[in-house]
Parts: C-alpha cells; sequence; structure tokens
C-alpha cells in the first residue's frame, strides 16, 4: 500500500524554505513517503528544494500588502490564480496534510487544501505573525509557534491550536567542523573569524556597515563575508578577508569556524546562529522597510544577552567597530553570549513538527 503524500509550501526567502526542508529531513529518517513542495519557482526556493531530492511545483503567487498599492491590483489575481493551480495539484497530489512555511505564495495552497478538507499545519519563525501566517492561521489545524511570546498576537480563539516549537533548522548547522570550515575559508587559528551574513538575498546596508569597518578590523580578526548573490566582495580576497555571494555545502563549517555572526536579524540567520551557539551582532531591517519582524527578532535576543542589536541611528561603521570590539579580544565575551544564545536555542524543533505531523497522518487524515 503507498503511503500518503505530504505537501510542504512556503517561500520568497531561504527563511520560509530550510526550516521546512529541516523539519523533510527529519520525516525522511521514519516515513519514506513521497513528499513535495509547492512555491512560486524563484531560484532561492527550487534550488534548495531541488538540491534537497524533493520534487518542486511552482504555481502563481502575487504579493500581499497591508498598504494601498495599484500593484495590489494585478497581484490580487496572481493570488487568485494560484489558489486554482494549487487545488488542482492538490487533487492530483491528494496528500495527506500541508505544511505551510509562510511567505505569501503560501496563502493559495493553504486556501485551496482548506476547501478540499486537506489538514494544514502553519508554522511561523518570527515574533509576530506575518500576514501570510494570519491568514493561513485562520483555517489551520495547527499553528506552530518559534516563541512563546507569539502567542499573544494570536486571537484567543486560535490559541487552542497553536502550539510552541521552535524554529526548525537543519541538523548539520550545529554540527560543522570549525578545522574544515577555516581550512576553507583560508584562515589560520591565531584570530577570531567574523562571520557576515547577508542573508539569502544580500543586505546591501550590511555590506556597506562592514566594507567601511574592515580598515579597523584589520589585524584584529578575520572577516568572512557572504555579500548575497550578485553583490561583489568589498575587496579582493587576502589573509584577512575572504567575500563570496553566497555558501551552500560549506555552511555547516563555516558556521563552526566563526566566532561572531554580523547580519541581519532575518528568522533564518538567528535560528541557525542560535544552533550553532554563536555570539551575534545584529543590524535589523528597519520598520520603515519592512513590518518591523526583524527588530523585534533582534531585541528579543539582545534581551537575553544572545546579541547586540544595531537599529535606526544606531547602526554606523562607528557603532559596529564599537560593538565588535569586546567580542574580537575577549573570549570570555565571547562564551557568555554564545551560553545566551545556547539556551535560546530549540534543537529539537524540527524533531517535534515531524511527530506532529506523522501522529495527524496516523489519525487517518487522507481526503
Amino acid at each position: 500500500m503507498n503511503r500518503p503524500c505530504i505537501a510542504f509550501t512556503g517561500g520568497g526567502t531561504g527563511g520560509h524554505v530550510y526550516p521546512g526542508l529541516a523539519v523533510i529531513e527529519r520525516l525522511r529518517e521514519r516515513w519514506d513517503g513521497r513528499i513535495v513542495w509547492i512555491g512560486s519557482g524563484k531560484e532561492v526556493e527550487r534550488s534548495a528544494v531541488e538540491a534537497a531530492g524533493v520534487e518542486f511545483f511552482s504555481i502563481p503567487s502575487g504579493k500581499l500588502r497591508r498598504s494601498l498599492s495599484a500593484r495590489n491590483v494585478p497581484d490580487a489575481f496572481r493570488v487568485l490564480a494560484g489558489y486554482f493551480a494549487a487545488r488542482g495539484l492538490l487533487r492530483r497530489l491528494k496528500p495527506a496534510i500541508l505544511f505551510s512555511k509562510g511567505g505569501y505564495v503560501s496563502v493559495p495552497p493553504c486556501m485551496a487544501a482548506s476547501s478540499l478538507g486537506i489538514p494544514v499545519f502553519t508554522h511561523e519563525s518570527d515574533l509576530s505573525p506575518g500576514l501570510a501566517t494570519r491568514l493561513n492561521a485562520r483555517r489551520a489545524d495547527r499553528i506552530l509557534l518559534s516563541w512563546e511570546k507569539t502567542l499573544g498576537f494570536l486571537p484567543e480563539a486560535q490559541r487552542p491550536r497553536a502550539t510552541v516549537t521552535g524554529n526548525p533548522v537543519r541538523a548539520a548547522i550545529g554540527n560543522g567542523d570549525a578545522d574544515a570550515g577555516r581550512e576553507w575559508l583560508g584562515f589560520g587559528p591565531d584570530l577570531p573569524v567574523i562571520l557576515v551574513l547577508g542573508g539569502s538575498q544580500g543586505a546591501r546596508q550590511v555590506n556597506e556597515l562592514i566594507a567601511a569597518a574592515l580598515p579597523a578590523l584589520a589585524g584584529k580578526a578575520r572577516v568572512a563575508h557572504q555579500t548575497g548573490p550578485g553583490n561583489e566582495p568589498c575587496r579582493p580576497d587576502d589573509d584577512g578577508y575572504r567575500g563570496f555571494e553566497y555558501v551552500k555545502e560549506e555552511l555547516p563549517d563555516v558556521y563552526a569556524a566563526a566566532d561572531i555572526i554580523v547580519g541581519r536579524a532575518g528568522a533564518g540567520t538567528l535560528w541557525e546562529g542560535a544552533a550553532a551557539f554563536k555570539p551575534m551582532v545584529f543590524i535589523p531591517l528597519a520598520g520603515s522597510a519592512s513590518r518591523g519582524d526583524q527588530v523585534e527578532n533582534a531585541e528579543l535576543l539582545a534581551a537575553a544577552g544572545a546579541a547586540i542589536c544595531l537599529t535606526g541611528a544606531s547602526a554606523t561603521t562607528e557603532a559596529l567597530v564599537a560593538a565588535l570590539g569586546p567580542l574580537m579580544t575577549s573570549p570570555d565575551a565571547r562564551r557568555a553570549m554564545a551560553e545566551a544564545a545556547r539556551r535560546m536555542a530549540k534543537p529539537d524543533a524540527a524533531q517535534a513538527i515531524a511527530d506532529l505531523i506523522l501522529a495527524r497522518i496516523r489519525k487517518g487524515c487522507t481526503p
């Protein structure tokens, strides 16, 4: 007898894809049924999903906005087209369950699954739920959260369906080889390594700040700089600097080699940094340029002692160098923040979510 299919959906950035892949890793340890992913077709989604050996299906998708915009009209039609495409796809696949990792592409599949009687699980990585999660939660059988405090953002009627699991992180992230990472970077063991992460899409502000800070960091630390796709390194590689657009299979070793992480405060960077037990310096995307989720994430970790948060006018080259100063020179300062990060991490999140999915399937939920 064939096992039922499990469908995943989500995308837009790596933060909406890699947590889902972490859950798939755990599912495959105990379940050999078909697993598929429904996304928008962006390269960041398709390449990561297919590299993990998961079937990928793309549907039309439109961005969801809270604000008035002329772009809302064509995007509304794309969402509608995505709904019908997802509905047709789900009717063919007949999944036992749909797991959503959020992002605007996840809304049409969740709507379609609900209309077909397919159970929906939705997961939120950030402290405050995004618009896609808020919409998906209305029809979800289970609402999975990364933070206990996120319960307070949910309507009271939804809270009985909510479970705090933490954010799933790929098992390899916390199990890298520091020596292999330094060898790949071309760095010796004598100075601390600062790993700069701009996220899966890059971050111009972070790149510009680290470029301006490099002279002050010379001789005190080595900088491994992930610039993001299409962004040039700050300077040619040398003994103190290595730039690259993106790190793929070497990422766990690079995390292990890093002594300090600098980057945005997207959920992916935040939770992977915590899983690797690293002190972090965050330069979150400002609320004026987003819904403010990165600022909330960064401030929560800063309050726990696991990170330093540079926001607004405080996000300057001078402030970045000042924040890095004690971390570069004091192993004790790094250890204290790393221990705080360890306390924040939830290494069993992917396993917990996989357990919930399999338990739901065992109840006989095939539509």
